[in-house]
């Protein structure tokens, strides 16, 4: 199986990893160079292109599976229009056109789709209410993608962490009271080998989360403990709202806990059941002086 990585960032490039040492064939699609030299640095064939150009997305492979895993990161609502709606766009029309027609289509979202609800448990069922500018957006992408031609699949990521992410100084510097909903890097990218390789979620959205929300006061104790630490600062809700505002206290002030038992149903296990097991190579390096 050949599988177009679009945006093979932060979980596509251990998507490419964990998929070739399966024995499929993999190409990341990045924007720069220096993207490029980190997909190939893991060992993944890499192809720059603009995806929000179409004539460069028309430049692309033919492949029997795309992900489109692109991040517009912090950027405006603009920028994450052009990508996730025109951008993907641009390939569904692409590949539909084609020849050789892609058997999947996998798309990366996110639970903030789910906007706010006061703490309370979410799943494949509870109903998208964006709250912020780019989840409805996201929430428009996801949409797109089951409206393809493809046998599609999108993949609502909770909280990502892992190497390079784990924040372990904002952690033990001051935290904010509320739940944190978390998946490793290693099983968001699990996830979606699971479903490509085992041909499962089909037509489905699925939350990908490690099913243990943890509250946030208590883990950053835990953490601070762990690393030899005093206590961090703890902020109310409301005390960090004093301090933020727009979509920044629209993130704060969303409270919700995500449950993962369709994920399991599917047959993938997390391998870090919670940020607990997760957390413990960053502290093993923290007391090291090492970079986690």
């Amino acid at each position: 199986m050949h599988v177009l990585i679009l945006g093979c960032g932060y979980v596509g490039r251990e998507l490419g990893r964990q998929l070739l040492d399966a024995g499929h064939t993999v190409t990341g699609v990045v924007r720069s160079e220096s993207s490029a030299d980190a997909v190939e640095a893991a060992g993944v064939s890499a192809v720059q292109a603009d995806l929000t150009d179409p004539k460069a997305v028309g430049s692309l492979p033919d492949a029997d599976a795309l992900v489109f895993a692109a991040s517009a990161g912090r950027g405006s609502v603009e920028r994450a229009r052009s990508l996730y709606v025109d951008g993907l766009g641009a390939v569904v029309t692409e590949f539909t056109g084609r020849d050789q027609l892609p058997e999947r289509l996998l798309f990366t979202s996110t639970t903030g789709v789910y906007g706010d609800h006061d703490g309370d448990w979410v799943d494949e069922s509870t109903p998208v209410a964006p709250e912020r500018p780019k989840a409805a957006v996201i929430a428009e992408a996801e949409a797109l993608v089951h409206r393809s031609e493809f046998d599609s699949t999108v993949a609502r990521f909770a909280g990502l962490y892992g190497p390079g992410r784990y924040r372990i100084e904002s952690y033990l510097d001051s935290v904010t009271a509320g739940w944190r909903n978390s998946v490793h890097r290693d099983d968001a990218a699990g996830a979606l080998a699971w479903f490509l390789t085992e041909d499962v979620a089909r037509g489905e959205t699925v939350l990908v989360s490690d099913g243990t929300p943890v509250d946030r006061w208590a883990f950053a104790d835990w953490l601070a403990e762990q690393c030899g630490e005093p206590e961090p600062e703890k902020l109310t809700v409301e005390e960090r709202l004093a301090g933020v505002s727009g979509s920044s206290g629209l993130r704060v002030a969303s409270q919700k806990r995500c449950r993962n038992d369709r994920l399991l149903e599917l047959g993938y296990e997390p391998t870090f059941p919670s940020v607990y097991e997760g957390y413990e190579p960053a502290i093993d390096a923290y007391r090291r002086n090492e970079e986690p």
